[in-house]
């Protein structure tokens, strides 16, 4: 039978299940990325469940996000993760390396592939026609122990690229308008595959700036075929021994299709707060922006850079403008600086910053109350830049480039100048030294994990109650995101190995009282959040789940879930479900007291949940979409205990 590439991929893994859309799969992990905002905490897991060595073909800690040191919390992680990596037989790379995406891909990407990260845009490296996914800490954490990964069996989707991109437009372009056509919930429960003709004018990073926003669509992963430009790029960074041809068979077919011819794309452009919020540039053409921001995982490639400086060339930024630079990887910055770019960005008045994450996550960088930033970055939910009242739009390097120049919003095509046209460097910088390679098994063994004073382990997580008396703490609208359960950035995220602390900048963005009212009940009966649609979206970190479920939280009832908050969710034991009637949303009110019994024989026979409102008597209709593995994991409180128990 004829397959496509996801297809081809998920049944060389298949371990568990059957390839039908909506069926748990279990599926083999080969290689996996962690980060050092979520990676302390897979590292102190990894420790608990007493695992000696990493038991995939490859996993990799790399270090890209808590960049800033202002005292001794980041720094103390940083030494515990190399430590942590040493011990269990991991890749390292150290600050400074570079984001993890990026990296990966010049580094151990392989066609054929599984991956898996705890960071939302692991798709990214689907590009290398690999499956990789985004998933939760500790679902890592398993998948370092060799457990499978588990996941419902998602539709693919099918999108044939034709044409060829205008002068102008780049491949940033491509993703927003997919953005602008099926907004941030268009990719649940499907995997975006891309092929046709048009692929043979994307280079490897190009398909890397679309693979990545994958995520933003809510896709569970993004797949490009291995062809000739894959083998390009092994090829220069010294891999080419590695690399396989992988692409759909020609009878392959799809549960869904779609076209992009490339050559009618226009510059595009996300209005705040969200990636799903897409218009034609022209539409926000003139208006003042404070920032325009080069760089992130989203726009990691060399001619990203290249032609933001060749823009720039010989030019003066406007004033009152900040004009960012963030490299994506130190070899990426050494091939600027030899070839010129550094300078010519440096002349026009940018600001280069090292290679990491930076202000993609508000670590530094947060642009000024009330202005515009412009940012090539992927996500623009409301206070992730580190600046609470932020207005941050998302585009390409061209039009970032070119607002720079004139200080407001700037169709690149309306500039003066001919399109720059760059290449990448026909002999790139290879540096074999940026992952540090994990010693021997005998000798990793010896090794004593580094703990800062600011790492506390986790606490212990009680069983699932049988019924529950719960307060309604929250509720909160469609779309909102895990930044605005737990912000990233500066202020929090030196906290992400210390849940007592983390906890405490809990839904601040919208209740800076809910911290402490949860404090006030979580002895007493714990409490519940109602949300809308999407719950959840954005980012894999399992924080968001931890901190609310370390301040009470039993239950989240919601329209439908984000695919990686659900099952964090279900990883630390707070039960999540949904309305059986969207309607019953409007009927319940923040200041509602809700009664829920029969829990453990509803799960464990698969039936809907029925809440009562305490003071109304109305009953709400609450559904589950469980797999056994997911009942026996929740009852027992959590993926821990659960592990513990097979122990």
């Amino acid at each position: 039978m004829a397959q496509n590439v996801a297809q081809k991929l998920i049944s060389e893994h298949l371990v568990s299940g059957k390839m039908e859309p909506g069926e748990e799969i279990g599926l083999k992990i080969d290689q996996t990325l962690t980060q050092d905002a979520t990676g302390t905490m897979v590292m102190l897991e990894l420790e608990a469940m007493g695992i000696e060595r990493a038991k995939t073909e490859a996993s990799a800690q790399y270090v890209d996000h808590n960049m800033i040191q202002e005292d001794s919390k980041n720094p103390d992680d940083h030494l515990f993760l190399e430590s942590a990596a040493k011990r269990f037989g991991l890749y390292f790379s150290r600050p400074g390396n570079g984001v993890s995406h990026p990296v990966h891909m010049q580094r151990l990407a392989r066609p054929g592939r599984t991956l898996l990260g705890s960071d939302s845009h692991t798709c990214a490296n689907g590009c290398m026609g690999m499956l990789a996914m985004g998933a939760g800490g500790i679902d890592v954490a398993l998948a370092i122990a060799g457990e499978p990964y588990y996941v419902k069996m998602p539709q693919i989707w099918g999108i044939k690229l034709t044409g060829k991109l205008p002068d102008w437009v780049s491949a940033k372009d491509a993703i927003l308008e997919l953005l602008r056509r099926h907004d941030v919930k268009g990719g649940v429960n499907k995997i975006i595959e891309y092929y046709g003709p048009g692929l043979k004018e994307l280079s490897a990073m190009d398909r890397h700036v679309i693979a990545n926003m994958g995520a933003e669509l809510g896709a569970t992963a993004t797949v490009f075929p291995s062809d000739k430009e894959i083998k390009r790029f092994m090829k220069s960074q010294g891999r080419e021994d590695e690399w396989m041809e992988l692409t759909a068979d020609k009878k392959a077919t799809y549960d869904l299709e779609e076209e992009i011819n490339l050559s009618e794309l226009v510059p595009m452009i996300a209005k705040p707060s969200s990636p799903g919020n897409v218009v034609p540039i022209e539409e926000v053409a003139g208006e003042e922006i404070y920032q325009s921001y080069i760089g992130s995982s989203a726009n990691p490639g060399y001619r990203d850079f290249a032609i933001s400086a060749e823009i720039v060339k010989n030019n003066q930024i406007a004033p009152g403008v900040s004009f960012d630079i963030n490299p994506t990887s130190r070899q990426l910055l050494t091939d600027l600086v030899e070839n010129g770019h550094v300078a010519s960005l440096l002349s026009a008045g940018g600001r280069l910053h090292q290679a990491g994450c930076n202000g993609c996550i508000g670590m530094g960088q947060a642009p000024a109350s009330g202005r515009n930033s412009l940012r090539t970055t992927p996500r623009n939910f409301p206070g992730r830049s580190g600046t609470r009242e932020d207005s941050v739009f998302l585009c390409s390097p061209e039009t970032a480039a070119a607002s720079a120049l004139k200080g407001r919003i700037t169709d690149p095509r309306t500039l003066e100048m001919k399109y720059p046209k760059v290449k990448d460097p026909d002999k790139p910088t290879v540096d074999f030294r940026l992952l540090q390679e994990p010693p021997e098994l005998e000798e990793s063994l010896k090794i004593q994990l580094e703990k800062g004073p600011n790492i506390a382990s986790l606490p212990e997580m009680d069983i699932l109650p049988d019924e529950m008396e719960v307060p309604i703490l929250l509720k909160v609208g469609d779309n909102f995101s895990t930044d605005e359960i737990l912000a990233g950035g500066a202020r929090v995220l030196p906290y992400r190995s210390n849940l007592p602390e983390i906890s405490k900048f809990a839904f601040e963005i919208l209740d800076e009282d809910y911290y402490s009212r949860s404090m006030d009940m979580r002895e007493k009966s714990g409490h519940a959040i109602i949300g809308g649609s999407n719950y959840g979206q954005g980012s894999s970190r399992e924080h968001a789940a931890l901190a609310p479920r370390y301040l009470g939280l039993k239950v989240v009832i919601v329209k439908d879930f984000a695919r990686i908050h659900w099952q964090n969710l279900v990883n630390f034991g707070i039960l999540p479900v949904t309305f059986a009637n969207e309607s019953d949303y409007d009927k319940i009110n923040s200041s509602d007291v809700l009664q829920i019994v029969d829990i453990h024989a509803s799960i464990k026979e698969g039936k809907d949940l029925k809440a009562i409102i305490k003071e109304s008597g109305k009953e709400i209709g609450l559904k589950h979409e469980l797999s056994d593995r997911q009942k026996d994991i929740l009852l027992k409180g959590g993926l821990i205990n659960w592990v513990k128990d097979r122990q």
